[in-house]
């Protein structure tokens, strides 16, 4: 009978290039490449190459979520 050798063995990254990862956010690479210096998005550099996680741009997403009613200085009642 074959056992999974992947039972419980935690996923692989799935690694992104700077431009996937800014088109993922929807910026441009300069855009991205300031996050990343700002310590806002975690990024990784292997020799010349810089690679995001796709789980890090996915959570970065969701950390700049809109929280309702905490735009109303941009339209003040008249």
């Amino acid at each position: 009978m074959p056992t999974d050798t992947t039972a419980g063995a935690p996923e692989s990254p799935v690694w992104l290039s700077t431009a996937d990862a800014a088109a993922r956010i929807g910026v441009t690479t300069r855009t991205l490449y300031r996050f990343i210096d700002e310590g806002r998005l975690p990024a990784y550099q292997f020799g010349r190459v810089i690679r995001v996680k796709q789980s890090d741009v996915d959570a970065f997403i969701e950390s700049c979520r809109i929280a309702p009613g905490s735009l109303a200085h941009l339209h003040p009642e008249a």
